[in-house]
């Protein structure tokens, strides 16, 4: 109840009216039953646009962190995620992994939307990074459609590390539903798995037009903070050297 709330009066109406999202291939989901939408991830707000572009709910699932805090923050704070369409991973299968594939299963098996990133994390440069296996294994073993999603724009409205940047109109683009059921039963074989996502990233890829890196985002943004810090160290050593250089060469009093 609290997400069509949020959705239709409080929240999603602010935002139609403030950044006017743009939306191409919405016939491309359909209008009932279980699918993926697997998308891109530029922004934290990615998870409002997205969902705001379409008539039924998207779910997806989040820290149990965020259900879990004690205390009045923590009261608002899981009221916010479930009314935004978030579920906890449901940990009780073990790894936080297992306890996603969990939740996921189970969104699906009701007939819902199920919401995934797979690149795992946003992105630091705006670009599509390599795609986790996970969404391969959800879609092989649920046997339900996969949609592309691509959302553009993003990344301007709410930038890596900052809450909020600047005014821009979003472009959310559904590509066509992918079928993989010619893999049935193959759920296990890391080939098939890579193979599979491979797809689903190479469909997004051409739904946003970003520049694709054969790397995992996480791993791209450590080495960016390492090149940062090694930068940064690097001019903090020549700015001493010249320095110590200036205070040689100063003639004598």
């Amino acid at each position: 109840m609290l997400y069509w709330f949020l959705k239709w009066i409080a929240l999603g109406p602010f935002l139609r009216v403030i950044f006017r999202p743009h939306t191409q291939g919405l016939d491309n989901v359909p209008s009932e039953g279980p699918a993926i939408l697997a998308c891109n991830h530029l922004s934290y707000a990615d998870w409002l646009f997205m969902p705001l572009t379409l008539n039924r709910r998207v779910t997806f699932v989040a820290k149990s962190e965020y259900f879990t805090t004690p205390g009045v923050k923590g009261f608002f704070q899981k009221m916010f995620f479930s009314g935004v369409g978030q579920v906890p991973i449901d940990r009780a299968s073990g790894s936080a992994a297992a306890g996603a594939m969990k939740s996921a299963a189970e969104i699906l098996d009701k007939g819902d939307l199920f919401g995934i990133f797979p690149e795992g994390t946003r992105s630091h440069d705006g670009k599509l990074y390599r795609g986790k296996t996970g969404v391969a294994r959800l879609a092989l073993t649920s046997g339900v459609p996969v949609i592309p999603v691509a959302v553009i724009g993003t990344d301007v409205v709410a930038p890596p590390g900052k809450t909020f940047g600047s005014f821009t109109r979003p472009h959310v683009r559904y590509g066509k539903p992918l079928d993989f059921s010619r893999y049935a039963g193959m759920e296990n074989d890391r080939y098939v798995l890579r193979s599979v996502t491979d797809e689903i990233m190479y469909e997004i890829m051409r739904l946003s037009e970003q520049e694709y890196v054969d790397m995992y985002a996480s791993a791209a943004k450590e080495l960016s903070k390492e090149k940062a810090a090694a930068e940064k160290a690097a001019a903090e050593k020549a700015a001493a050297e010249s320095d110590v250089s200036g205070e040689a060469e100063s003639p004598k009093a």
